[in-house]
């Protein structure tokens, strides 16, 4: 009844094509089964895609010559002009609404078999966080949001397990290195991550909207390892 309400009051459109929509969704049918969802074959380590055909599990050449602290990554969208807006509407203009929508394709990752123990053992989501004062300014964290979602369709808890201990310049026009660089040292486990450690320290999974060189993976899972957790798997929206 209250959704009728607000559909009568707002008259929600589809965030792509415009066109009127019902029961607070905020993609149509037809946008959604049109977005780029990653298919095989895809780098086993990063979810890099691949135009071609590949006969079994295969690395990228980026991945062959690194280590990752995280198990694997694992992105749900290929990036393209409209899943990229959708992302930049949730995260630069404050689109709360469409974390609804990227929380649900976010959550499609979760068909990898890879995650299947995760899933079973209830392995909780960790969101990415925001220093506090990019977190006062936007008021709300995407990836909390991302992940809040999710939760829902996955039936796995959220968990703070993560701070920003410092600031750090944007990552958008630095490489992996100067990335990896820039957090350094950025992130610390917080109470409830010492917590869950001490409940169990099997492992945990990120969440983020985007995965691009990793390296914001890379210094999460690094901070979640050495506290402890044995495994870190990582999901997001994206493959930048």
């Amino acid at each position: 009844m209250a959704s009728n309400v607000l559909d009568f009051i707002y008259t929600p459109q589809c965030e792509l094509c415009g066109k009127v929509l019902k029961h607070g969704r905020s993609l149509c049918e037809c946008c959604d089964g049109e977005l780029p969802r990653l298919r095989s074959p895809f780098c086993e380590q990063c979810a890099e895609p691949f135009d071609g055909k590949i006969e079994g599990k295969f690395q990228c050449p980026n991945c062959s010559e690194l280590a990752f602290s995280f198990e694997f990554a694992r992105s749900a969208m290929i990036c393209d002009a409209r899943t990229r807006d959708l992302v930049h509407q949730l995260k630069y203009h404050r689109a709360i609404h469409l974390a609804e929508e990227l929380g649900r394709l976010a959550a499609e990752a979760f068909t990898d078999e890879r995650f299947r123990p995760a899933l079973a053992a209830g392995w909780p989501l960790v969101p990415v966080p925001l220093h506090r004062s990019r977190f006062q300014h936007r008021n709300f964290n995407q990836a909390a949001e991302i992940a809040r979602v999710a939760a829902n369709h996955t039936g796995l808890p959220v968990l703070a397990a993560l701070k920003r201990s410092r600031a750090t310049d944007t990552q958008t026009l630095l490489g992996r290195q100067e990335r990896l660089k820039n957090l350094h040292g950025a992130f610390a486990l917080t109470r409830a991550g010492r917590r869950q450690l001490e409940q169990s320290a099997a492992g945990v999974i990120l969440i983020d909207d985007v995965l691009t060189t990793g390296s914001t993976a890379e210094a999460c899972a690094s901070t979640l390892r050495r506290a402890g957790f044995k495994t870190v798997l990582a999901v997001t929206v994206m493959r930048g």
